[in-house]
């Protein structure tokens, strides 16, 4: 039996995919009410595919608890946070879901750290802390860094086919944890040490941020001499060795917006192109906010009330808002004392933020000046919605006369 600790965006989907293929799995959260919904046979995010995945798994036997079990395999698939001073990895939910396996684990037990960690966290505080309790690794428990490789909007599909990386200490260790994942992974699975299985997850995420950086600043420099950045990347990316991302309002979610600061804040006299990246990334939210005070002084509009953000998520199509660009502009707004804008999304049903909207016409309605925060299917099938509104299309997916772009 595999008992998965954490049963958010990553170790939900995990523990429901491994019970589909037939293992025993029982998931459990310190979260009372998130495991109270789940028994009651309702999934607890929206994302393509779940609630079937949901329902299979149900019918294998999944189980869910705040309590951990007594079994020879653990996943841990718990938040790994960073310290906004010095963007060093906070492993602190790690530690203590560690901690309370050791509680009940017996002689062998494998633990699986599926949460993204910075290079060498197992060597600096997970195995501090099982030494500390008198376990010897590799006899009493074995270590074993398998990071998900998933993104919201697609998680089912590349649980099933996305490539995954083993790292373990013993080989035959790994060999064992790769059958278990094999169960349901298509992909290629390699097996390898711990701390180069956690290099590569941070290295791939910090390879985007990079590349999203340096999109970000080309439309900074083409704001400068209003250039359409837009046509720029297109004919650049006509050369058979180019490929420039599109840019946008910020990075958000928990994984590129937060990894490569783990290797800033390991090597920070090292990581000046991460760094400065990241920075960059970080400054879009209040780039499109001056974007917004230029668009309405050139118009002539005074009433912040009469401006409108759509969309609250990090990214399009899912109910996922962790750190999102929306987010990081409202908090640098309220920062200048500034009333919240108004906001709408079609994923978020609570209410979340000052100035909520839950209908587009309702919301559309009470705004001039509409900025495309993102690119949700909603908005692009309603463009025409838009006609007779200001729009600053941080996306560049409306095709309407005299739009503006960051």
């Amino acid at each position: 039996m595999i008992n998965v600790i954490g049963l958010g965006y990553i170790g939900l989907p995990t523990a429901l995919m491994l019970a589909s293929h037939d293992v025993e799995v029982v998931g459990t959260d310190y979260n009372a009410k998130l495991v109270g919904t789940l028994n009651e046979g309702k999934t607890t995010f929206k994302e393509d595919g779940l609630d079937e995945l949901f329902s299979q798994a149900l019918a294998k036997g999944i189980k869910f608890t705040t309590e951990y079990q007594v079994t020879d395999t653990y996943i841990v698939s718990v938040p790994t946070p960073y310290d906004d001073f010095s963007k060093k990895v906070d492993a602190c939910y790690v530690i203590d879901a560690v901690k309370t396996i050791m509680d009940v684990a017996p002689k062998g037990a494998v633990i699986v750290i599926e949460s993204t960690v910075s290079p060498g966290t197992i060597d600096k505080y997970v195995r501090p802390v099982i030494e500390a309790n008198n376990f010897v690794i590799g006899e009493d428990i074995h270590l074993v860094h398998a990071p998900e490789r998933i993104i919201p909007g697609n998680m089912i599909y590349e649980l099933l086919h996305n490539n995954r990386t083993i790292g373990a200490d013993n080989v035959e260790i790994g060999e064992k944890i790769k059958t278990m994942y094999a169960s349901f992974c298509q992909g290629d699975i390699v097996v390898t040490d711990i701390r180069t299985a956690e290099m590569t997850k941070v290295v791939e995420n910090t390879f985007r941020a990079v590349n999203i950086a340096f999109a970000n600043e080309l439309a900074k420099i083409c704001r400068h001499d209003n250039m359409d950045v837009y046509e720029i990347i297109k004919i650049c990316n006509m050369h058979p060795r180019v490929n420039i991302l599109q840019p946008g309002p910020g990075v958000g979610g928990h994984c590129i917006s937060v990894d490569p600061w783990f290797l800033v804040g390991d090597y920070p006299s090292i990581a000046k192109v991460i760094d400065e990246s990241m920075r960059t990334n970080d400054s879009m939210p209040d780039f499109v906010l001056n974007r917004v005070y230029e668009i309405m002084k050139e118009n002539g509009l005074t009433d912040v009330s009469r401006v409108g953000l759509y969309g609250l998520t990090y990214k399009e199509n899912v109910d996922d808002m962790r750190d999102s660009p929306t987010l990081q502009l409202l908090k640098s707004q309220k920062k200048h004392l500034a009333p919240t804008l108004k906001v709408y999304d079609p994923f978020i049903t609570d209410d979340v933020v000052e100035n909520q909207y839950h209908d587009l016409d309702s919301f559309l309605n009470d705004v001039d000046l509409v900025v495309v925060m993102v690119k949700h299917n909603e908005i692009k099938d309603n463009i025409e919605k838009l006609q007779n509104k200001i729009v600053l299309d941080c996306h560049n997916i409306c095709d309407l006369p005299n739009v503006y772009h960051i």
